[in-house]
């Protein structure tokens, strides 16, 4: 299995942690222009379940960078949000509810839509209102308001 737990308190929030990771360079942009900075650092607790620059660049040619012009904002954060859980919920809780409902588990994203959540060998997949998935490859990084699980694709909301 690819999850590892953080067994140290982290004082940065879920922006401050990404921002501290390279990884993550294409969605802190993401965050800054859709303006979800304050909320992101706000007290949650919130679960982030956080693309990858590979994951974006997986997207189709253009879509990042239009995705990141002003007239694009309402678009750029339904997508955003639509990776926000409300709620700490670290890797061994999500295993346990998939396997307490039967193999899926939906869960309500702050955007609005639910994403699937089911086990794939071993690993986390998450599946987009548009039966679109995206695996976590990272799991429990811990934040001072939450939790980040790194995933390898974005997943997209029904309204995008």
């Amino acid at each position: 299995m690819l999850f590892t737990a953080s067994s140290f308190a982290q004082s940065e929030n879920i922006v401050g942690v990404a921002a501290g990771n390279d990884n993550f360079s294409t969605l802190v942009t993401a965050v800054k222009t859709a303006g979800l900075v304050e909320t992101l650092s706000s007290e949650g607790p919130f679960t982030v379940f956080a693309p990858t620059n590979d994951a974006f660049a997986k997207l189709p040619d253009g879509t990042v960078s239009s995705l990141l012009l002003p007239t694009s904002k309402a678009d750029l954060t339904g997508i955003l949000t639509y990776h926000v859980v409300a709620g700490k919920f670290e890797a061994a809780a999500v295993i346990d509810a998939i396997n307490a409902n039967n193999g899926m588990f939906k869960v309500k994203t702050v955007q609005g839509d639910e994403i699937g959540l089911s086990l794939k060998d071993g690993k986390v997949v998450l599946t987009d209102a548009k039966g679109g998935m995206s695996t976590v490859i990272i799991a429990d990084v811990a934040a001072s308001n939450g939790v980040i699980h790194a995933i390898d694709s974005v997943v997209m909301p029904s309204s995008k």
